[in-house]
């Protein structure tokens, strides 16, 4: 029974990874660090990268000598992408783990459900979700580090535009970040000449959206746009290609990782999305400021973990990074750290560069995307 119990409470999946060189001796004690990601779970192919990428930007820090003689440490907990179990994770690290701040966590609804708590008890948070109301309105100790949705619906509508699009379909999903979407769809449609014609939703284990398709198909749009994570959108576009719908098809940042190519298959073909830079590194031009950033996090992070490189991982080594920025000199006091996270500016990171104010903590601007299409498997960058 006690062995039973052990393994249901590990469904929370502690994970405490202690990144401390044997061979430094270290003058101070640790600069503890929380992560709470969904590493396992259907959001995993967000979440996994996270929790590898936190650990590899702890061990880059604490190789180069760590933040004023401390080295940085990591507890992690695993969400599976649950509301409940984040809130849970994010009170035992704040009460039992004394985390001087929380990185993550992975999807915009948990997110929601964790800044209360961060806020109550007055710890910075750095969200690896894109939802833009996770800091807008500002919240003094909310900060985050992927693309705001904005700005990912301002790139498609530029793409639609230089195509001449004028009627779209949307499809979003039954969560914060598809109501997100949504509403930013809604609102910048007009600014584009972009006239949306017919809007449906799906819920995020729903298995076939052919009903929904159908509808989208009977009012005619130009392009239609889906609005979600996997394994949702995937099962858009193989029901498109099923349906033989020859509407062209836009999707969200929210699928910008080879998983989306993996589970969609064939489907994925010709699809245009926004993604960070990382996903088409060896396209940018040289004079990028991104490129040696992204180069460097791909060969560590490839040689670390032996897997494909996301911009979701990203994500989290961005926000240690930023935290290790603000650091120095705070004596690792958590409203210190916050202040000095509100003033970084000119921070080249993975996701784009960073500037953060009092009235922006999403700090990143359009210059954070680009616009690209699968073919052939692999992503093309529309130049």
């Amino acid at each position: 029974m006690a062995g039973s119990f052990w393994r249901k409470g590990l469904a929370l999946a502690v994970l405490v990874a202690i990144w401390l060189p044997s061979s430094r001796g270290w003058s101070a004690e640790p600069y503890r660090i929380g992560g709470i990601f969904a590493v396992t779970g259907p959001a995993s192919f967000l979440g996994d990268p996270e929790k590898k990428s936190m650990e590899l930007a702890i061990e880059e820090i604490n190789a180069k000598g760590g933040i004023d003689g401390h080295p940085l440490e990591a507890v992690i907990y695993d969400t599976e992408g649950d509301p409940g179990k984040t809130v849970l994770a994010a009170n035992k690290l704040i009460s039992k783990d004394r985390v001087l701040a929380i990185v993550g966590p992975s999807l915009t609804p948990t997110s929601m459900a964790a800044i209360p708590v961060a806020e109550k008890a007055g710890i910075p948070l750095v969200s690896c979700a894109a939802g833009i109301l996770i800091t807008e309105p500002v919240k003094p100790w909310i900060f985050k580090t992927a693309q705001n949705d904005s700005l990912a619906v301002a790139a498609i509508y530029g793409h639609m535009q230089s195509r001449g699009i004028k009627k779209i379909g949307i499809l979003t999903v039954e969560n914060t970040f598809g109501e997100s979407g949504r509403d930013q769809l809604a609102a910048q449609a007009s600014r584009f000449g972009i006239a949306i014609v017919k809007k449906e939703t799906f819920g995020a284990k729903d298995t076939d959206m052919t009903a929904q398709l159908t509808k989208i198909r009977s009012a005619q749009p130009d392009a239609f746009v889906c609005w979600g994570t996997n394994p949702g959108p995937a099962v858009i576009a193989r029901n498109a290609r099923q349906m033989n719908l020859k509407i062209p098809l836009y999707q969200s940042h929210g699928v910008a990782s080879p998983k989306f190519v993996e589970l969609a298959g064939e489907a994925s073909e010709g699809i245009v999305l926004p993604t960070g830079k990382i996903l088409v590194t060896e396209q940018l031009d040289p004079a990028d400021p991104q490129k040696a950033v992204l180069q460097q996090y791909s060969e560590q992070f490839q040689k670390r973990f032996r897997i494909p490189v996301s911009g979701f991982g990203g994500y989290a080594y961005d926000a240690v990074n930023l935290l290790a920025k603000a650091l120095p000199g705070t004596g690792g006091d958590s409203a210190k750290v916050r202040d000095a996270l509100e003033k970084i500016q000119n921070h080249v990171g993975v996701s784009g560069a960073f500037g953060f104010s009092p009235t922006d903590h999403s700090g990143l601007k359009d210059d954070a995307f680009v616009m690209v299409e699968i073919k052939g498997g692999s992503w093309q960058m529309i130049k």
